[in-house]
């Protein structure tokens, strides 16, 4: 997989293709800007880019303004956005018309090795990555005829992992419950947020457009 990297801080960059190189990818390109990391990718355009949503000049919105338009120029360009506090108008914004390809995560994820890695290759493949942070925010508001209000407290559980990536087996693993209990906890979800009959991948991405447009 080849990877572009747009970040200001050189340590962060260079422990970001270090860590990337050890799992196997390429990295192509390793940027300071947004401007550079957009030239870049219409030259040669990477499977996918890992961007830092504040970039030179002025450490705002550059790298999300980058990201939006590599998404809207350059669709086959999986794009995972990292910021250090959670945005949730901008995650939005990102992912609130198609998660195909596209993901959100804290910078606090990337300690978190193999799911980072995990969160990389799943974004370059066209399937999504959502920071677990992001739901739980979401959950934690209360709207009368939001349709995740209707979820059992399990079900949110469920739900978290589901967003964040996690397989049916992972959510067993990390629940401690039987797959089968985890394929009957994700069936309940899609039936409670109207999510209908399709591919697995396709119906969780959908889950995750529900959660964002709540």
């Amino acid at each position: 997989m080849r990877v572009a990297i747009a970040e200001d801080s050189l340590l962060l960059r260079d422990g970001l293709v270090r860590l990337l190189t050890s799992a196997g990818m390429d990295v192509v390109a390793q940027c300071r800007s947004a401007d550079e990391l957009l030239v870049r990718v219409r030259t040669d355009p990477p499977d996918v880019v890992v961007v830092d949503i504040r970039l030179p000049p002025t450490h705002t919105d550059e790298g999300m303004r980058a990201a939006l338009q590599i998404r809207a120029q350059q669709p086959g360009v999986g794009v995972l956005v990292l910021s250090q506090y959670l945005e949730l108008g901008l995650a939005t914004q990102l992912l609130g018309e198609s998660a195909n390809g596209a993901g959100y995560l804290l910078k606090d994820r990337i300690s978190d090795v193999d799911e980072f890695v995990a969160a990389v290759r799943r974004v370059g493949t066209g399937g999504s990555a959502v920071d677990p942070e992001i739901v739980s925010t979401v959950l934690r508001r209360q709207r009368r005829d939001d349709p995740l209000q209707r979820l059992t407290p399990r079900e949110r559980e469920v739900l978290a992992l589901m967003v964040a990536g996690s397989s049916n087996q992972g959510i067993a693993d990390a629940l401690t419950i039987t797959l089968r209990a985890a394929e009957k906890y994700v069936s309940s979800i899609f039936g409670k947020l109207g999510v209908p009959a399709g591919p697995a991948d396709s119906r969780r991405v959908l889950a995750v457009l529900q959660v964002l447009r709540s």
